[in-house]
C-alpha cells in the first residue's frame, strides 16, 4: 500500500468519523426522549397534578401523555395547567384541547394558570378547562388561524437557479416557495383559512357560552390582557400562579394546603455543554422542521 493511499484511507475514515459524530449528536438533539422524574414540590395533603405548557405548539404528545396520566391517577384530586404559549400548529392544540376536555368532563378539574401569554392556539386548549384564571397584565385571546409561505423565486433566479414541476391537478404545487401564487392559491388557502376559523370560533362560543356572533366580533386576531379577557367572558378571574393553586384546591375539595405534583426534567447534555447555542439550534429546528402549515399562533413580538 503507497504512503498517498494510507493518507487518503486515515482521511476518509476521519471525515466518516466525524460524519458519524455529527450524525449521533443531531439525532439526540431532535429527540425528544429525556427522562422524567416526578417530584412533590411543597405540602402534605391531597395532591394537585401541575402540567406546564411552553413555547410554541408544535407537539402535543407530552401535555397529552401528562393529562392522560394524571387523570388515571386516583391520588391526584385536580390538573393546575400552566399555559404560557403564543399558541401553534392547529392539530396539536386541538388534540391537547380535547384532552383537557374529557378529563374535565370526566370529572377531575382542570384549573388553567395563564403566564404572560396563553394566546391563539394556548388559549384554544384553555378552552377546555373547568376554570381559566390569568394575571392582569396576560396576554391572551387571538383568535384566529395564520398560514406563513416563503417566496424565494426570485433568490434563485438570481443565483442561475431554476425549478421545473409536473403536476396532475391544478391546485397540486399550490404555495410552492418557487412561483408566484395565483388567486385560485389564494381562494384555496383562504378557504381553508376560515374553515379552521370557524372551527375555533365554535369551540370558543360552546364552553364560554357565548353566542357565535359575540365571539366573531372578538376573533380578528387580537389579543387582550387579563382584565379585558375576564370582562369579555373569555376568562373567568384574576390571579397568579399561587391564586390559581388556591382555586384549583377549593374546587377539588382539598382542606388545608395541597401537595404539587410536577414532573421535572432533567437537563440535557447538550443544554448543559452548549448552553444558549443549544437554545438557538431548538429554535432554528423548530422554525424550519417543526412549524406546521396552519397555526393558532399569535404572530406579534417574542414574548
Amino acid at each position: 500500500m503507497t504512503k498517498s493511499t494510507k493518507w487518503f484511507l486515515g482521511i476518509l475514515a476521519v471525515l466518516v468519523l466525524f460524519a458519524l459524530g455529527f450524525t449521533l449528536f443531531i439525532s439526540s438533539f431532535i429527540s425528544s426522549a429525556t427522562d422524567r422524574t416526578e417530584t412533590v414540590t411543597s405540602g402534605s395533603g391531597d395532591r394537585i397534578a401541575v402540567v406546564d405548557l411552553r413555547g410554541e405548539i408544535t407537539s402535543s404528545d407530552e401535555v397529552v401523555r401528562q393529562l392522560k396520566k394524571y387523570r388515571g391517577m386516583g391520588g391526584v384530586k385536580a390538573i393546575l395547567l400552566h399555559i404560557d404559549s403564543p399558541g401553534g400548529g392547529v392539530v396539536a392544540s386541538q388534540e391537547m384541547y380535547e384532552e383537557v376536555r374529557k378529563t374535565r368532563d370526566g370529572g377531575k378539574p382542570v384549573i388553567v394558570s395563564m403566564g404572560s401569554l396563553a394566546a391563539s392556539g394556548g388559549y384554544y386548549v384553555a378552552c377546555g378547562a373547568s376554570r381559566l384564571v390569568a394575571n392582569r397584565g396576560t396576554l391572551t385571546g387571538s383568535i384566529g388561524v395564520i398560514s406563513e409561505f416563503l417566496q424565494v423565486k426570485d433568490a434563485l433566479a438570481k443565483l442561475g437557479i431554476s425549478e421545473k414541476t409536473i403536476k396532475a391537478g391544478k391546485l397540486k404545487d399550490a404555495g410552492s416557495p418557487t412561483r408566484d401564487m395565483t388567486g385560485d392559491d389564494q381562494a384555496y388557502f383562504q378557504n381553508l383559512m376560515d374553515e379552521v376559523h370557524r372551527q375555533f370560533i365554535e369551540v370558543v362560543a360552546r364552553e364560554r357560552r357565548m353566542s357565535p356572533e359575540k365571539v366573531r366580533a372578538l376573533a380578528d386576531g387580537r389579543v387582550f390582557t387579563g382584565e379585558q379577557a375576564v370582562n369579555l367572558g373569555l376568562v373567568d378571574t384574576i390571579g397568579t400562579f399561587e391564586d390559581a393553586i388556591k382555586i384549583t384546591a377549593a374546587i377539588a375539595g382539598i382542606s388545608g394546603e395541597p401537595a404539587i405534583v410536577r414532573e421535572k426534567r432533567r437537563q440535557p447534555w447538550w443544554d448543559s455543554m452548549f448552553g444558549e447555542a443549544g437554545e438557538t439550534l431548538r429554535d432554528i429546528k423548530q422554525q424550519l422542521l417543526d412549524r406546521p402549515a396552519l397555526s393558532y399562533r399569535f404572530a406579534g413580538p417574542p414574548y
